[in-house]
């Protein structure tokens, strides 16, 4: 028991250290001041009491949700902020879906642990935590990135067309609906969402920013503040979107660029990172008693933990410094 009492300390402390350092290299000073300017934009070309009703209406719609979403409910410390990231995988996963197997994740890995792996309850315990509640996490996460790359390559292309209508003498909301009509999923569903509110009578500045917040990205958002700021000043909408379509490929190229000039030192990360794991593997082949001590002494569970925590720090590290601004 004593054991297991320094484990699970050595392991709080470690995490504990590594969730500082993440928290101080998280968020750059440039990210703070984009998101309040944005924030200031918003309030200011945005009609705040319509959006603060239509919010709350969702929010209405959402409570009335299934006896399994109301059961889990309590047990999510954020449900807003998981609503939201469910609401942009585009997929109809609901919170409570999403908790239970998050559950079950947690009892099959403490299990399977303690089973198969021989671990103390208490490890197994940690690790059946962090696993069930790291994986939907990550699943989740590759989704809406999934999405949000596939809506950025094509929206230059849904803004040319829109363009095109424009030019032809369509109004915009002519032009979002041939979008919608043109293009698959994602572009497609969400202009086509966008039509279906102003079709429902919300105004076009309220459909575009709750579409924001399921798409949060910087080429939606320049598109969104755009349409706003035309709406109050006049000019030449078409022009101004035309000029929008190029700015944002470029933009796309530089971040391939990027991507292809940190391609060796990312591959190069991959394969230092990937030797002790390599290397452990070829020594449980070769001598199983020598290398199973990492998995039976507590110390050497206490200093695996360590090692994996800091080697997840400096691959944070990493990929912060080759994660530009662009």
């Amino acid at each position: 028991m004593n054991q297991n009492i320094m484990i699970l300390l050595v392991f709080v402390l470690v995490l504990m250290s590594f969730g500082t350092l993440a928290f101080a290299f998280s968020g750059s000073s440039g990210r703070r001041e984009s998101k309040k300017r944005l924030e200031k934009v918003r309030e200011r070309y945005s009609q705040s009491a319509a959006i603060q009703a239509a919010r709350t209406r969702k929010l209405r719609l959402n409570d009335q949700n299934s006896s399994l979403d109301k059961a889990m409910k309590g047990l999510i410390p954020r449900p807003a902020e998981l609503r939201k990231r469910l609401a942009s995988t585009g997929k109809s996963i609901s919170m409570g879906k999403y908790a239970l197997t998050s559950i079950i994740l947690m009892v099959v890995l403490t299990i399977l642990m303690m089973v198969f792996g021989g671990f103390p309850f208490v490890l197994s315990l940690i690790v059946g935590f962090v696993g069930g509640l790291g994986l939907p996490h990550i699943v989740v996460g590759k989704m809406i990135e999934k999405r949000l790359t596939n809506f950025t390559k094509l929206f230059p292309d849904a803004i040319d067309l829109m363009v095109r209508g424009l030019r032809s003498g369509l109004p915009v909301s002519q032009s979002i609906n041939a979008v919608a009509e043109e293009f698959e999923e994602p572009i497609g569903s969400e202009f086509h969402t966008i039509a279906d509110k102003v079709r429902f009578g919300k105004t076009l500045e309220v459909a575009l920013w709750e579409t924001a917040d399921r798409i949060p990205t910087p080429d939606f958002k320049f598109f969104v503040i755009t349409l706003a700021i035309q709406r109050e000043t006049g000019g030449n909408l078409a022009e101004t979107l035309g000029n929008l379509s190029d700015i944002l490929r470029k933009r796309q190229q530089l971040k391939l660029k990027i991507k292809a000039m940190s391609s060796e030192g990312k591959a190069s990360a991959y394969i230092v990172g990937a030797l002790p794991f390599l290397m452990f593997g070829v020594l449980l082949f070769l001598n199983y008693e020598y290398a199973s001590v990492l998995f039976t002494d507590p110390r050497a569970i206490a200093v695996s933990i360590g090692a994996l925590l800091w080697m997840g720090l400096g691959g944070f590290i990493m990929a912060r410094m080759i994660n530009f601004e662009i």
